[in-house]
Parts: C-alpha cells; sequence; structure tokens
C-alpha cells in the first residue's frame, strides 16, 4: 500500500495538467492617441489624479467618497468572496484529514434477539461503553491537473475582483468630481442670474420713471416686468438641478444631503481643467481597471477548459484511518485496542463521456465569450480615451470663445441701457441686448464645466 501511494504521488508531481496553458491575447494598439494634443502634459494620471485641480473641498468629498461609499465596500466584499474561493481551490490539492472521538455508552433490550442469551446467562450484562478516539485522512490525487486548473481559475478570479475594487474607486472618484463640477456650475449660473435679477429689476425701475413721466408706453414696463419674471423662473429651474446634484453627491459620498449642503454651503468657483497625459494606448491594457478584470475573466474561464477536460480521465484518492478503539478507557491507547485501515478509490466517469463533452463544450464557448468581451472591452476603451481627448479640446476652443463673446455683449449691454435711458434707442433692444448677454455667459459657464468634465472623463478613460 506505501508502495502504490509513493508511486501515485510521484506520478501527480510529475504529470501536466491537461487543458490549454494561458497565454493572453496580443492585441494591436496604435502608437498613440489620433486626438492626443502635440503640447506636453502638465500632468500625469496616478491614484489621487483629483489634487490635480487644486481643490481642498473636492479633495476633503474625494477622501470621505473613498471610505464611505458603499459601492466600494460591495466590491471589496466580493474580493474577500474570491480570496475564500481562492482559498478553498488552494485546500483541494491537499490531503484532508480529521479527529473523531467518541464514547458511547449502550443497555441492551432482553426483550428481543438477546431474550434467550441473557435466560442461558444469568450474568448477562445488559450496559456496556465504548471508546473509540479515529484519526482519518483522505487524499485526491490531482494526476491530471483538474484541481490545478480549478486553483488557477480561483487566483484569476480573485485578481478580477480586486480590479473590480479599483475600477469601482476610479468611478466613484470620478462620478464625485464630475457631480461637484456640476454642483459648482450651478452655484455659478444661479450667481450670474442673481445679478440679471438685480440688473432687471433697475432696468424696471428705469421704465416705470419713463412710463410715470410720460416718456414711455405701458407697454415698456409690461415687457420689462415680464423678462424680470422670466429671468427669476430661470433660477427656480437652477435651484433644481443644484439640488439633484447635491443629492448625488450625498450617496456618493455615503452623507446626508445635510452634511453635503453645509461642505458646500460657500458657493466656490468650477475647478480649472489640467491638462493630462493621455500616455500610449498599449498602457491601457496595463492600467484600467475593467480590462485587467476581463483579462482575468479570460484566464479563469480558460483554466476552467481544463478542469472540464480531467473530467476524461480517472480520480484517484488516497484514504487512511488509524485509531483506537476499546470498551473501557484503560485499555483505550494501547497496542490491543490499535486499528488501521487504508483505502485506494477510482473514480472515473467512464460512461458519462457525453455529459464530459458537454461540459468541456460549454467551458470552451464562455471562454470565447470571455476573448470577445475582453477584445470588446480593449476598442471600447480607446474610443473612449479618443472622444474624451476630442471633447477636452473642442469644449476649450468654445469655452474661450464664449467667454469673448460674453465680455463684448457684457459692453453692450451696458451701452444700449446708457442709450435707452438717453431715449436714443427703444425698450425690445434693451432686452434683446440683455437677453444675448445672458444666455452667452451662461453657455460660457456650461462650456468652461464641460471642459473640466471633459478631463474627468479622460481620467476614467485612461484607468486613473
Amino acid at each position: 500500500m506505501k508502495r502504490l501511494a509513493l508511486l501515485v504521488l510521484t506520478a501527480s508531481l510529475g504529470a501536466c495538467a491537461v487543458g490549454p496553458n494561458y497565454r493572453a491575447p496580443i492585441l494591436d494598439t496604435a502608437s498613440a492617441f489620433r486626438n492626443a494634443p502635440q503640447s506636453q502634459a502638465d500632468q500625469t494620471v496616478d491614484a489621487s489624479w483629483w489634487r490635480a485641480f487644486n481643490d481642498p473641498v473636492l479633495d476633503a468629498l474625494e477622501d470621505e467618497a473613498l471610505s464611505q461609499n458603499l459601492d466600494v465596500a460591495i466590491a471589496v466584499a466580493r474580493v474577500l468572496q474570491a480570496r475564500a474561493a481562492a482559498g478553498a481551490a488552494t485546500a483541494a490539492l491537499l490531503p484532508a484529514g480529521e479527529l473523531d472521538p467518541r464514547a458511547a455508552s449502550t443497555r441492551s433490550s432482553i426483550a428481543n434477539s438477546n431474550k434467550a442469551l441473557a435466560a442461558y446467562f444469568p450474568n448477562y450484562q445488559r450496559d456496556g461503553s465504548l471508546y473509540d478516539v479515529t484519526v482519518g485522512a483522505s487524499w485526491e490525487i490531482d494526476l491530471f491537473g483538474g484541481l490545478r486548473r480549478g486553483r488557477e481559475a480561483a487566483r484569476a478570479e480573485l485578481e478580477a475582483a480586486a480590479a473590480g475594487v479599483t475600477g469601482t474607486r476610479l468611478t466613484i472618484t470620478a462620478d464625485v468630481a464630475d457631480t461637484y463640477v456640476q454642483v459648482r456650475t450651478f452655484q455659478a449660473r444661479l450667481a450670474v442670474t442673481a445679478r440679471e435679477v438685480e440688473i432687471g429689476a433697475n432696468l424696471v425701475d428705469l421704465v416705470r420713471l419713463r412710463f410715470e413721466a410720460g416718456q414711455a408706453a405701458r407697454r415698456e414696463l409690461d415687457v420689462a416686468e415680464a423678462t424680470l419674471a422670466q429671468t427669476r423662473a430661470g433660477q427656480a429651474a437652477l435651484r433644481l438641478g443644484l439640488e439633484a446634484q447635491l443629492n448625488a453627491l450625498a450617496v456618493l459620498t455615503g452623507r446626508s444631503t445635510e452634511a453635503e449642503r453645509g461642505a458646500l454651503e460657500a458657493p466656490g468657483t468650477i475647478p480649472a481643467s489640467p491638462r493630462f497625459d493621455a500616455r500610449r494606448p498599449g498602457n491601457l491594457l496595463r492600467r484600467r481597471p475593467d480590462l485587467i478584470a476581463a483579462e482575468r475573466r479570460l484566464a479563469a474561464a480558460d483554466a476552467r477548459i481544463g478542469a472540464a477536460i480531467a473530467d476524461y480521465y480517472p480520480k484517484i484518492t488516497l484514504q487512511g484511518l488509524a485509531g483506537y478503539e476499546s470498551v473501557s478507557t484503560s485499555d483505550l491507547f494501547t497496542g490491543k485496542a490499535a486499528e488501521s485501515q487504508g483505502a485506494l478509490g477510482i473514480r472515473w466517469r467512464l460512461f458519462d463521456f457525453g455529459r464530459v463533452d458537454a461540459e468541456v463544450k460549454a467551458a470552451k464557448g464562455r471562454a470565447a465569450e470571455a476573448l470577445a468581451a475582453y477584445r470588446q472591452a480593449v476598442l471600447r476603451a480607446g474610443q473612449d480615451v479618443e472622444n474624451a481627448l476630442e471633447a477636452r479640446q473642442e469644449r476649450e476652443v468654445q469655452a474661450s470663445e464664449l467667454r469673448r463673446a460674453a465680455a463684448s455683449l457684457e459692453r453692450a449691454r451696458a451701452a444700449a441701457q446708457d442709450a435707452y435711458a438717453a431715449g436714443q434707442i427703444s425698450l425690445i433692444e434693451v432686452i434683446d441686448a440683455e437677453r444675448q448677454h445672458l444666455t452667452t455667459q451662461d453657455q460660457a459657464l456650461s462650456a468652461d464645466a464641460d471642459t473640466t468634465r471633459a478631463a474627468i472623463a479622460l481620467v476614467r478613460a485612461l484607468g486613473g
């Protein structure tokens, strides 16, 4: 029996695992992104990329989100599950043992088949005890590598889960930054609208004075008051948008809405957009958590093929039992109470190859699906970066032009009001200049925000 066990162990250690040996797919990637700027970027993307915005409030929100966000907690819990599964897959390669001590006390019936025995032997003992201390062990010899392939798959799935945590953290930090920018944008737009309401109220006072002096018609006063009311109505829509973003920020940081309002009570400026280094497209495969997770899931699916193929072959198990059994404690650990047993078991799905064929085909199908998903994820990652780079450049140009236009319209509006006060132009021209200035200034603020949000989208696309 010992020779047989040694032979099986030697064969197990020297055997190769069945199934394909995984190699990461080689994907063609461009040498550079088409929309990458020619000038050198001033910031690199790292784990604390949001600090490039130089905004202490944003820094505090990001720290809060990373420690309190529930999506991060869920992702970490998935890692714990995957780590436990990997530990179980590794333990399956090792012998399993158990200690089974027992003590039993019995009292036999003399009304059954023992009745005659009790009649012939007046001193027949109905009461008895049995003490048993047994140590057992079993070991499935991984002769064809099925268990090793299972361990490979479990480890790859653990790595995919770990990448999932990194991806969740990146998503949360990017969402916090994006939401924070929108909060600041709504606050800035509300401040602009508040100034427009103040200017509109002054215009109404001016028109009323002219009306009372007989220099303006009632229609002009009605138009001025209606324009002021429309501007105030716009404030309600902006306050609603700000409220929604504050609520979203509360969910992201795992705090109450009231706490977020307190942190953002003082309006701030829209964070300026830094220029992040886009790097080479090939770096996405090593940086983007979703691509790392997809590649690890592909490796796990590939290993599962070997685990399925191993079912074509017999599974060999060694079992051993050693212990002591006695009716009294005084003899329990003596040589006469010793007992042992050894067994070699073979389990082979010899007449179930049709089902094994189906399981192998299913495993290969899942691997093909994982490969296609990985390739698709790589393509989409490149698309995300190109779109973010293009948006960053074009939004910056748009914001610059709108700021220039807003400055010109500011001067035109002031000139129109002076001309109206002097009776040189009609109120309609003043209202038109006011509307153009408000619209353009609002668009300029939105474009500034979109430029910063495009930079955040670029960080997300690059993998943080």
